[in-house]
């Protein structure tokens, strides 16, 4: 070997930290040393020429391997070098053990060295739910929900909290985020509300920042740039009877002028992918809606990254269970790109070679997905920087992101009402009690997507409930005594916080057709505080809008604390008034559940319309 040369290649291509085998190696044959690098390889030449000499490398077999997204849980290392497999994901809760941000990096490497093993060396990219924060990580900050984030109306830092999570998942390897959701949420009934940044289209528009704030100024612009991804395509929160998966029905016009805005924003933003809803736009599932994903988004629109499925999302299209291969067709024709598949994949890949070499996908959709994944995958520099960036791991949950979060969560608190001035709490308030299931728990203030799919009561990862926050703006000289149900609460405390709200879910676990009132333990609990003839502050805890027009005449303050995660101390900044309370509401407060779906400028009267909010300077 011409060691001088294999030191040049070192150069080029210092991340690899293997003997110079991915540039001087190719499909298992030795490449003569002082030959220029193979095109594809050479980071200097444009993206569009690399491509394209990749492209002609491959087989029919490989090139279906970059369009397979298998589950971690349901492939081996060696399965993904053996069937040339273009990505895995984690699903909500599939993580290795033990979970932490070190773990991570090794399960992520592992993957990532089966990949870089096979012939032609294509990295594969990671992808995982990190909606608020890299939330599958124990230990990870934990940001507001989107809902939370929309109440703040500041774009420039969501940005920053795009940033702060693309900094954390650089650290693990992981490198695709399917994030953010861009849905408008158009009935509180629906499971995904706290995953909208509001009602009206100009919200989640404005806060497609978070794209920059993962990608950077352009994809793979720095070394912590991650691939975003705008869900869900399209119109997943106008479902009727905010049904999630269901059907949104309505004119084209109304889709286009309610639900399209926030993609088009994104694509202007350049986001690098996007993904399917599950729900059907008038009877149709999206999955198989050729004119929405082809037409109005590949070419109206102009997006030229690659659309990924939902979980399993192929499996609806003909409303069976499990997917056909009439399906797979049906769904790679309509124009998606990379098949989300997390058990079945290589049902999937035969599949999909099977539908091909019939004529009933043609090879030009096929290469035409791969140009799409391969552009992101140059574009994030994966060839040259395919390992877990071990500089970050102290990054993740570490002060600064946790400082960022806490800001977020003081600008995301809406006051609702303030009789009598009772906030901010101050120096007078000598003795206080807090109350409520949601006071002191990790798990209930940051909602579902944490850590597990569905989320969970508890201490479920580092940070600081709202109970150890008030007790911390409190300080040593004023009593804080701290209660579940409220019992123990008399006339000689100066005030009372009950901390309550809803019980952590995600997706279709958490729609609900009932009257969205508070549970009868929390009624009671407040019911309590009331009857120690002390001023009473509620503090909701919630991913929307509850139904609490009957009660809220007996609450001498209301606060919607929406779903902060772990940075509780934000909330009692704003109890405490060390943040001045500036937070807006992002949707419209019904006055009961029989007023939904409502939204602004559909004639209801709400309890709270849109955009709701009171500052300690307000003289109502």
């Amino acid at each position: 070997m011409d060691f001088s040369a294999a030191k040049a290649v070192r150069r080029r291509f210092p991340a690899f930290g293997m003997p110079v085998a991915f540039a001087l190696t190719l499909a298992g044959a030795p490449l003569d040393a002082s030959a220029a690098p193979v095109p594809y390889l050479d980071p200097a030449r444009p993206v569009v020429e690399r491509v394209e000499d990749l492209l002609a490398r491959m087989s029919l077999d490989d090139k279906i391997g970059q369009m397979t997204q298998p589950e971690r849980r349901s492939i081996a290392p060696a399965e993904v070098a053996r069937f040339k497999i273009g990505s895995v994901l984690s699903s909500g809760g599939s993580a290795p053990s033990p979970n932490n941000a070190r773990t991570w990096a090794d399960m992520y490497d592992g993957f990532q060295r089966a990949a870089l093993g096979t012939p032609l060396r294509v990295p594969m990219m990671y992808g995982v739910d990190a909606v608020h924060g890299h939330n599958n990580v124990v230990g990870a900050t934990i940001f507001p929900h989107n809902i939370g984030l929309g109440a703040t109306r500041d774009p420039a830092l969501v940005r920053r909290i795009g940033a702060a999570t693309a900094e954390e998942m650089t650290g693990t390897g992981v490198d695709w985020d399917f994030a953010p959701c861009v849905c408008v949420a158009r009935d509180d009934r629906w499971g995904r509300t706290y995953e909208s940044f509001g009602e009206v289209p100009g919200l989640p528009s404005g806060m497609t920042t978070l794209i920059e704030g993962l990608q950077g100024s352009r994809l793979g612009a720095g070394p912590t740039s991650v691939l975003a991804t705008a869900k869900h395509y399209v119109g997943d929160g106008g479902t009727a009877g905010g049904d999630d998966q269901g059907d949104t029905r309505g004119s084209e016009a109304e889709l286009r002028a309610v639900h399209l805005p926030p993609f088009r924003e994104a694509v202007r933003r350049g986001v690098g992918s996007v993904m399917a809803s599950y729900s059907s736009w008038n009877g149709v599932k999206l999955h198989g809606n050729r004119y929405l994903i082809t037409e109005v988004l590949k070419r109206e629109l102009g997006f030229s990254g690659f659309v990924v499925s939902d979980y399993n999302g192929i499996d609806q299209i003909d409303g069976e269970p499990g997917f056909t291969r009439a399906e797979v067709a049906a769904a790679v024709n309509a124009g998606i790109d990379m098949v989300m598949v997390p058990e079945k994949w290589r049902a999937f890949i035969d599949d999909l070679r099977a539908a091909v070499r019939a004529g009933e996908v043609p090879m030009a959709r096929i290469d035409d997905a791969n140009r799409r994944i391969l552009a992101q995958k140059f574009r994030l520099g994966l060839f040259e920087r395919p390992l877990a960036d071990r500089r970050y791991l102290d990054t993740v949950g570490g002060a600064a992101h946790r400082a960022l979060a806490r800001r977020a969560v003081a600008a995301s608190q809406v006051v609702l009402k303030n009789d009598d001035d009772v906030l901010p709490l101050d120096r007078d308030d000598e003795k206080i009690f807090v109350a409520g299931r949601s006071a002191d728990d990790i798990g209930r203030q940051s909602g579902g997507w944490t850590i597990t799919w569905q989320g969970a009561p508890g201490a479920t990862t580092p940070g600081t409930t709202i109970l150890e926050g008030i007790r911390r703006a409190a300080g040593r000289s004023r009593t804080v005594t701290y209660s579940e149900d409220g019992s123990g609460a008399d006339p000689s405390y100066d005030v009372a916080v009950a901390v309550v709200g809803e019980r952590p879910y995600a997706e279709y676990k958490g729609d609900r057709t009932d009257d969205l009132r508070l549970t009868g333990a929390d009624l009671r609990t407040i019911a309590r505080l009331r009857g120690a003839d002390v001023p009473v502050v509620v503090v909701l805890v919630s991913g929307r809008p509850l139904d609490v027009t009957s009660e809220l005449r007996h609450w001498d303050g209301f606060v919607a604390s929406w779903l902060p995660g772990t940075e509780g101390a934000g909330v009692a900044d704003v109890l405490f008034g060390t943040s001045a309370p500036s937070g807006r509401l992002p949707v419209t407060w019904p006055r009961s559940a029989a007023q939904e779906p409502i939204n602004l400028g559909d004639g209801k009267r709400p309890l709270f319309p849109i955009g709701a909010g009171q500052t300690y300077d307000d003289d109502d």
